[in-house]
C-alpha cells in the first residue's frame, strides 16, 4: 500500500463552461458570472495500490471542497472528503475522477488551480496544476445502446465537436471499467477499440468546426460508471484526447405518464385496465411510481408495463436482474432548486444520491429554473426538467416577454422557451443524455391573467412538446396523465396519442443522434421558424418549429395561421451531405417534399405552419422502413379496442371509472 500523493497522474480533464440564457426573464437580474463544472481524471502511476481516505487533506488553491462549498465558490464536489468512511484504494494503473462545479467566473474559464494532496504518514506533497480552459474538441453526446430486450448495453455511440483550427481523425477509444460496482471508483483500463469503429464520416475525419464521430461495438457492458476515452490525430500525427465520465445504462426513450398512480389499495387507477390501456394507446411506457400491489405484480403488469421512477429503495428490492428491465430512474428529490420554500443545496442533492452510485440504479433529478440549474449540472446521471409554458406556475416573469408587438401577457409566456432551456440543459450536462417534462393536461391548474382553460390546447401542447424534442432529448415525461386529467381535458388525449407515435416512429434517431444546429429565422425583423438539426449516422431529423402564432386577447390561447409557403435551409454534418432520401414525416404518414442539395446544406420547399419534421436518411429504404414502423404502431393502438381520444362511448367508460373512484 502507498500513501505517496506524487504518484497520481493527471490523464485528461474535461471542462463543461457554463451557459446562461439571454432569451428568459425574471424579476430579478440573472447573474451571468459564469462558472464551469470540471472533471479531472487522475491515474495512478506508480507500482502499489494508492489509499485515499475521505480524511486525506485535498485542497484547491489553498482550500478545503468545504471551505470552497462553505464560500459559495463551488456548487458541489465529489472529491475523497465527500466520501464519508469510504477509503478509496486505487490499484496500479487504476484512475479515479474527481468533479467539483465552480460557480462563478473566478472557477470558470481561462482560469488555473492547482491540487494539493497530503496523506497520512506520506513523504511528500502532490501537486496537480489542472488548466480550467473551455475545450477545442468536445464529447458532445455519449450514449449507451443495446439489441433485444436485456438492460445490458453492448454498443456506444459517441458524438464529437471538432472546434480546432484542423481536421481531427478518430483513431480509437476504450473504457474504463471498474473491477465491480462497489469498488467503482477505481477504473481499471479496457482494450483500446479501433477496428470495431464504425465512423462517421466513414473515412473518420471530422472537418475543423464540423462534427462526427462513431459507433462502438463493446460487447455487453456492466451497469456502473466508466470513464470514456476517445483518442485522434491531428494533421501532423500528434494524438488529442477527449474524456467523459458517466453512468452506462442503456438508452431507451420512455414517454412517462407521470403521476399515473392515484389512490390507494383496491382504488389505485394502475388496477383499473382500461385506464391501462389508454396510457398503451399514447405509447406512454414509464410513470412517477414504484411497486404497486395489484399492478406490479399482476398479469397487468405484463400488459401494460410502466417503468417505475421513483426512491427505488430498498435496493435489494430494485437493484436485481429481474426489476431493472422495468426501471426508468430513480427520482424522489422533486425541485430541490425550490425545496418547498427553501432550496436544497446541490452538495446535498449529491449526498442523497451518493448511496445509489454502488448500485444498479441511474438517478435523476428535476431542475427548474435555467438562471440556478447550472449549479446542479452534473449530480445525476439522466437529468431533465420541468417548464411550462400556459396556465402554470413558473419561475420566469411572463409578463416581461416582449414578443408581441409590446403586447405583455401574464397567462403564457412564449413556447420556443422551451428549446431555449432545452438546450442550456443539454449543454450543461454534456455528454450525458437528457429527459423534458413537457405539459400536458392537470386538472389542478386554474386560469392565469384571465384565461379560462386551465391546460394546453392541442396546438400548445404540440409545440411545448417539439421544441424540446427538436433539442434531442431521449425521454419525456407528460405532466399530468392522471385519470382525472385525462378525463378533464379529453382533447388532449388524441393529440398527445400523435405525439407518442411519431416518437416512437423517429426514436432511433433522437437516441443515436447529436443536436448539430439549431437556427432562428426571422420575417420582417419578427420571430418566424425556429430551425433545428438531429443527426447521427442514420441520418437527421430536420425541425422547424412555427414562431409566427399570437395570443388571442379574448381566449387568451396561442394560435397558430394556416400553412403558408416556406423555404427551410438547414445545414448538415459532413458525414450527412450526400443524403440518400429526404421526405416529410408525421403520425398521418411519410410524404415526398420538394427539396434540394448543396455543399454542406439541404433546402426544403414546403407548406407549412406548427410543427413540421423532415427526415435526411443516409441510406435507401428508410422512407418505407419508417412508414412499415408507423403501419405497425397504429396497429398496436387499434389491437387495444379502446379509443377515448375519438369514441364518446369509451371516453363515458374512463368517465365512469373516475366516478366509481370517488364513491
Amino acid at each position: 500500500m502507498s500513501t505517496d500523493a506524487a504518484s497520481l497522474s493527471l490523464d485528461g480533464v474535461q471542462v463543461v463552461p457554463h451557459i446562461q440564457s439571454t432569451e428568459m426573464k425574471y424579476r430579478k437580474e440573472p447573474d451571468f458570472s459564469l462558472g464551469a463544472r470540471v472533471e479531472v481524471f487522475l491515474r495512478n502511476a506508480s507500482e502499489e495500490t494508492l489509499v485515499l481516505p475521505p480524511s486525506a487533506d485535498i485542497r484547491a488553491r489553498g482550500r478545503t471542497p468545504e471551505e470552497l462549498l462553505q464560500a459559495d465558490e463551488w456548487a458541489w464536489h465529489d472529491l475523497p472528503s465527500a466520501w464519508t468512511n469510504h477509503t478509496l484504494r486505487l490499484p496500479p494503473g487504476a484512475m479515479t475522477v474527481w468533479s467539483w462545479n465552480g460557480k462563478r467566473a473566478n472557477w470558470g474559464t481561462n482560469t488555473q488551480a492547482e491540487l494539493t494532496l497530503d496523506l497520512p504518514e506520506a513523504s511528500s506533497t502532490g501537486r496537480i496544476p489542472v488548466r480550467i480552459d473551455a475545450p477545442a474538441a468536445w464529447l458532445s453526446a455519449v450514449t449507451f445502446l443495446g439489441a433485444g430486450t436485456g438492460v445490458q448495453p453492448d454498443s456506444l455511440i459517441f458524438h464529437v465537436v471538432n472546434r480546432t483550427s484542423g481536421p481531427l481523425r478518430v483513431a480509437a477509444c476504450r473504457l474504463w471499467l471498474p473491477e465491480n460496482n462497489a469498488t467503482w471508483r477505481a477504473l481499471l483500463p479496457q482494450q483500446w477499440i479501433s477496428n470495431r469503429l464504425e465512423r462517421f464520416p466513414a473515412s473518420g475525419v471530422i472537418p475543423a468546426n464540423d462534427r462526427g464521430g462513431a459507433r462502438v461495438a463493446t460487447g455487453p457492458l456492466p451497469l456502473t460508471y466508466a470513464a470514456i476515452e476517445v483518442r485522434f490525430t491531428d494533421v501532423s500525427g500528434t494524438a488529442v484526447t477527449v474524456w467523459a465520465h458517466q453512468r452506462i445504462k442503456r438508452e431507451s426513450f420512455d414517454i412517462s405518464g407521470g403521476w399515473v398512480a392515484e389512490g390507494l389499495g383496491s382504488g389505485n387507477s394502475l388496477h383499473a385496465e382500461r385506464y391501462l390501456q389508454t396510457l398503451a394507446r399514447m405509447h406512454v411506457n414509464a410513470g412517477m411510481h414504484q411497486h404497486v400491489p395489484g399492478y406490479s405484480d399482476s398479469p397487468l403488469y405484463a400488459r401494460y408495463p410502466l417503468k417505475y421512477m421513483n426512491r427505488l429503495q430498498p435496493f435489494e428490492q430494485y437493484d436485481t436482474d429481474a426489476v431493472l428491465p422495468r426501471i426508468h430512474a430513480v427520482e424522489f428529490l422533486g425541485e430541490p432548486q425550490y425545496g418547498g420554500g427553501k432550496p436544497v443545496s446541490p452538495q446535498a442533492c449529491w449526498n442523497a444520491f451518493a448511496p445509489y452510485a454502488a448500485t444498479r440504479l441511474p438517478t435523476s433529478v428535476t431542475h427548474s429554473e435555467e438562471r440556478l440549474w447550472r449549479f446542479y449540472a452534473g449530480i445525476s446521471d439522466y437529468p431533465h426538467y420541468d417548464a411550462y409554458r400556459v396556465t402554470a406556475p413558473s419561475p420566469d416573469a411572463w409578463s416581461q416577454y416582449d414578443r408581441w408587438d409590446g403586447q405583455r401577457i401574464r397567462w403564457g409566456a412564449p413556447l420556443e422557451t422551451i428549446g431555449e432551456m432545452s438546450r442550456s440543459l443539454r449543454e450543461l450536462n454534456r455528454p450525458r443524455p437528457v429527459a423534458y417534462w413537457s405539459q400536458g393536461p392537470h386538472h389542478d391548474w386554474n386560469g392565469y391573467g384571465g384565461r379560462k382553460r386551465g391546460s394546453p390546447t392541442p396546438d400548445e401542447l404540440r409545440q411545448q412538446a417539439y421544441h424540446a424534442l427538436a433539442s434531442r432529448i431521449t425521454s419525456l415525461y407528460w405532466f399530468n396523465l392522471s385519470l382525472r386529467s385525462l378525463v378533464t381535458f379529453p382533447d388532449l388525449i388524441e393529440p398527445l396519442t400523435r405525439v407518442g407515435r411519431e416518437i416512437r416512429m423517429l426514436d432511433d434517431y433522437y437516441l443515436e443522434g447529436d443536436a448539430t444546429s439549431h437556427e432562428r429565422v426571422l420575417r420582417a425583423g419578427k420571430p418566424d421558424w425556429d430551425l433545428d438539426v438531429v443527426a447521427g449516422p442514420r441520418g437527421a431529423l430536420l425541425f422547424a418549429l412555427d414562431l409566427a402564432y399570437q395570443p388571442d386577447p379574448q381566449e387568451r390561447v396561442f394560435k397558430f395561421g394556416p400553412p403558408r409557403p416556406c423555404e427551410f435551409r438547414f445545414p448538415l454534418p459532413a458525414y450527412l451531405q450526400a443524403p440518400a432520401e429526404l421526405f416529410r414525416v408525421d403520425a398521418d404518414g411519410v410524404a415526398s417534399v420538394d427539396h434540394s442539395v448543396a455543399a454542406g446544406s439541404v433546402t426544403v420547399r414546403d407548406q407549412a405552419s406548427r410543427v413540421a419534421i423532415y427526415v435526411v436518411a443516409a441510406a435507401a429504404g428508410e422512407r418505407a422502413r419508417l412508414e412499415a414502423r408507423r403501419q405497425e404502431l397504429l396497429r398496436a393502438e387499434n389491437a387495444l379496442g379502446f379509443d377515448p381520444g375519438q369514441q364518446p362511448a369509451d371516453l363515458a367508460a374512463l368517465r365512469e371509472l373516475l366516478a366509481a373512484k370517488k364513491r
